[in-house]
Parts: C-alpha cells; structure tokens; sequence
C-alpha cells in the first residue's frame, strides 16, 4: 500500500463530496438504553438469579447473581449514610480485580453516583491529579496502596475506605464492609436517574495531551454492552452457562465493558483474577472449565511462547478475544497453534468511544469468516468512517485514514474541558479517533497505527505495529517496540527495542537483517536497542512517548 497521502489524493480528486458511511454486517437492534446501567443488567435476573455470578480465583469464594444484586444495593446504601454520596458524587476505586470493585461499581450506579477507575501501581501524584480533577469525594483501596493516597486523603477532607484491615490503617480510615453493618438489604434512597447521567468517569489521554476524565453515561455503557451481546444474534455470543475470565484490570474499560459488564447482562459466571500469572492463570481456567478468555497482546504472546501450555487441560475454552491493543497475524498464528479449539479474534476500541468501536464477527452466535489482522466489523447501531487527515473528506474501502465513529455509545464529553471535547467530537458528532486505518472489501476493518505515532520517512509512512508483529515473531525475541527516531537526512528513521527471550544471544545486526529481508527499504529498521521490559499501560498499549523520551535524552537501556 503507497502512502495515506498519495492514495488519499487520488481518491478524492475523481470524487471528492461524497460522504462513505460503514455499518455493521449485523442488522441494528432494539437496545433498552433508557435504563439506569444496573437496572439493564440485572434485567433478566429472574432467569439465573440463582446461578453463580462472582468467584473470586484466589479465595475460591462464589456469589450467586441475586446475592450480588442485594450485596451491591446493600454497597449503595452504605456509601449514602456512611460517606454522604449522592446523585452525580464521585468515588474513587484505586483497586486491583476483587469482589469489592464490582460491588461498588454497581453500589455506586443504584444510588446515582459516579465510579472514577485508577491504576493502583501509578505514583501517589498521578493518583492525586485524577483524585482532585474528577473531583473525588472518597478512594476505595486495599492496604497495600493506602499510603499513596493518605496524605492527600487527610488534607483534603476525604474519606478512605479500605476493602482489607490490617493493624497499619490510619485512624481515620474506614472498613469498607462496616459501612454496610447497619443498613438494610434493597433500602435505597430515592434517586431519578436519567439515561445522560455520567456512572464512569475513566481517564485517558485520548488522541494527545495529559489524561482526561472520559464521562461515560448510563446511556453510552448500555448501548454499548447491547451493541455486543444482545440481540438474536449477538456479535459477542456470551451466554449463562459460560465462565468469563477476568484477569484483566478493571480499573481499564476493556475490562469493565466487554467483561464485567456483558457477562452480567447474559448471566454468565465471572472468573476474578487480582492479576496476570501465566500459570495460575492456567490452573484456575482448568479448574473452573473457563469458556471464555478476554486477553491483551502480551497475554496472548506469554501464551504462545510459554512452554508450558501442554501440561493443563485447557481445552474448556472456546473464545479468546483481544483487545486494547493491534495483535499481528504472527501472533493470531501462533497462539492458534497452542489453542487449536478456541476461535481467536480481536476487537477494536477506545475509551471516549464507550469503549467498543468494532468486534470480530467470528465471536457472533452465527460466526462468520474473518482475515486475519482484521479487528472485525463497526459495531451495530453505529456508523464509522475513514476521513483524510488532511482535507477531512471521508474515505471510500481500502483507503486508509483517520476513523471516526458515531453512536449513542460515545462519551458524552470530557469532564470540565469543553475544548479538548470539541476537538475529538465534531460538530456532527463522530468521534475522531486518531487511529488511521481502512475498510476492505468485505466490511472487514485494519488499523495501520495511531496517527500521531506514524514515522516519516522522507515522507514515506511507516507503521510501528507493522514492524513490531516481524519481530515479536523472532523466537528469540520476546517483546519488541518500534518507535521514530530523529534522523538530519530522513526526518525520521525507525528504531527498535527489544527484549530478549531469557538465555537468547540475537545481535542488533541480526534483527537488522531480519527485519530487512521482509520489508521495503524504507522500514528497515536503523537501530536497535536491547532492553529488560518494554513499558506498557495495563492494557497493553507500548508506551511510545516515554521511548522516545528516552530516545530525546539519550537513555536507551532500562
């Protein structure tokens, strides 16, 4: 494929007003999202209120759907009389996976609060920044985090609630489950919920710039779970009989959406896992016949290059979906050859889109046949377009640009930045994602990369995911990251680093020469640095701007 550019020219100088919208394979459906988010999931409660819900993987502990229903408004309640919430109060989790998270995310919904998700391994001030801009009137903890956010806690007037007691809690702190000792099952205070209120508030950096709150409505968060798993014919098939992993942060929309979430709504039984261990991972989906396994791309890579594998049944698992980053058709292979019965696909999303903008239809209750590198079809109920980055007209099949989305499931803006909201939502209401890719012929989506971090080669495009899927394929290579590097003659030439399998020897020059047998002489790749770890966000996104920082300031080891 040339240059966005030069094809993009050549498109729109023979049709250059025409308007190309892409729609789903599946036929759109009646999605109840007039309902509060915990009414729509508990929905049809009356077919599997008995069935297990939660099981919490390091305990063994289990809970059914109606004894989480009243736990959770139970969790509501306690969190009116016992930290003042009210309707559109914001509560922080700062919580690895545990039972306690989906109490209080859904506690936080019956009473018309608003749940602020952080990574409890970021720094006490990257917690604090998000703390005091969403606004946050308590943090819900474990002890083990405490400490990042106690002073600002005490100074600020805000409660610290933790979910474990050990003897080093402050005097101030309060037991999560005390808040709920006198209060009685289902009494809740009335509370008129309306469809646009926000329930989540997750942060993220959208396209550029610092993190940003990302208000997702009762409204978004239900048109979205229904865009996946409701319907005759769902693009997610997950059903009451499946076990759903969860190993995933749900701290991270992925994890909160297309796991929580929609296994709720259909009533399966949900797997939690506080966080990745390749082996526990793999005792717990042989002990509970996991059916269903939401991933990440290093997930996915662990999998695949884990010797391992072949001493555990894990044969109960059926779908692996991956998500929150590209995974190359090396890796989609590789891992197929370890798993042969389960169908491998991926899905294509973004937090301001609420989060899910496509979905592999090989996951649907009537599959269909995907390419592999595809992240499927736009979701139902949604449009997408492909729009040249600069002339913003809209792109016909397998021209490559900017893609947009539009949908009652996007955000509905960025808390308190009504710029950077217009900036990402135009005045006709698609989201710009930011994210360059292309629809083919069949309806089947690819993204090239991430517009802002595409590498200009005298002007040629290259594209790090591209390069990164050659060399995690190496099998002495265990991580890679491509990213541009500043060059006088070129403009910018890029650059890996790698991290080697443990025990491998592989030289620069040898991936150099790797690289270069498979690809066109501008995305040969002009460095090579050898690392310990590649630093990524917990959902597996490669943190490129800090590489580059690294790059800036000369640093190019760990």
């Amino acid at each position: 494929m040339g240059s966005i550019q030069d094809n993009n020219l050549e498109v729109l100088a023979t049709n250059p007003t025409k308007e190309y919208i892409f729609r789903s394979k599946l036929p759109d459906i009646y999605i109840p999202n007039h309902l509060p988010l915990h009414t729509y999931c508990f929905e049809n409660i009356s077919e599997f209120g008995d069935r297990t819900c939660l099981i919490d993987g390091p305990t063994g502990r289990e809970w059914t759907y109606l004894e989480v229903e009243k736990t959770s408004k139970r969790v509501g309640s306690g969190f009116c009389n016992g930290l003042g919430v009210q309707k559109g109060s914001v509560i922080m989790l700062l919580l690895q996976n545990c039972p306690e998270f989906v109490f209080s995310f859904l506690g936080a919904s019956f009473v018309g609060g608003v749940i602020t998700t952080a990574n409890p391994f970021c720094t006490s001030g990257e917690i604090e920044k998000q703390a005091r801009a969403s606004g946050a009137r308590a943090v819900i903890t474990q002890s083990a985090f405490a400490d990042k956010v106690r002073t600002y806690c005490d100074e600020n007037d805000i409660q610290l609630v933790l979910v474990d007691t050990p003897s080093t809690n402050g005097p101030q702190d309060k037991y999560f489950w005390d808040l709920m000792e006198d209060e009685v099952v289902g009494v809740l205070p009335e509370v008129d919920i309306n469809s646009d209120d926000v329930v989540a508030l997750p942060y993220s950096s959208g396209t550029t710039g610092l993190p940003k709150g990302v208000m997702l409505t009762h409204k978004s968060l239900v048109t979205s779970v229904g865009q996946q798993v409701d319907g005759e014919n769902p693009n997610l098939y997950f059903h009451n009989e499946d076990v759903v992993l969860c190993v995933l942060p749900l701290f991270h929309i992925y994890s909160l959406n297309s796991v929580l979430l929609c296994a709720l709504r259909v009533g399966a039984a949900i797997l939690v896992m506080p966080k990745f261990e390749i082996h526990m991972l793999m005792e717990l989906v042989q002990k509970y016949k996991v059916t269903i396994a939401p991933f990440v791309p290093p997930i996915v890579l662990a999998i695949a290059k884990s010797p391992d594998v072949d001493k555990y049944d894990l044969s109960s698992v059926r779908t692996i979906l991956s998500g929150a980053a590209p995974m190359g058709k090396e890796l989609e292979d590789s891992v197929r050859a370890k798993l042969p019965n389960a169908k491998l696909g991926q899905g294509y999303g973004m937090t301001e889109a609420g989060p899910v903008l496509a979905m592999c239809l090989a996951f649907a209750k009537e599959p269909m046949e995907v390419k592999s590198g595809s992240c499927g079809t736009v979701v139902r109920n949604a449009e997408l377009k492909i729009v040249d980055p600069d002339s913003g007209l809209s792109l016909p099949r397998n021209q490559p640009g900017e893609i947009c989305i539009r949908g009652a499931q996007i955000m509905k803006g960025y808390l308190n930045d009504p710029e950077a909201t217009s900036n990402t939502i135009d005045k006709d209401g698609w989201l710009h994602t930011g994210d360059i890719g292309f629809v083919d012929n069949d309806d089947e989506i690819f993204i090239v990369d991430r517009l802002k971090e595409l590498i200009k080669y005298k002007g040629f495009q290259v594209a790090p995911a591209e390069l990164e899927g050659m060399l995690i394929n190496h099998p002495s290579i265990h991580e890679a990251a491509v990213v541009a590097m500043k060059d006088e003659a070129a403009g910018e030439v890029p650059v890996a680093f790698v991290v080697r399998l443990n025990g491998c020897q592989i030289t620069e020059d040898e991936v150099k020469q790797y690289v270069s047998k498979q690809v066109v002489f501008y995305k040969r790749i002009n460095k090579v640095f050898f690392v310990d770890s590649i630093p990524k966000l917990p959902s597996g996104k490669i943190l490129r701007k800090e590489l580059r920082a690294r790059l800036a300031n000369g640093i190019t080891t760990n």
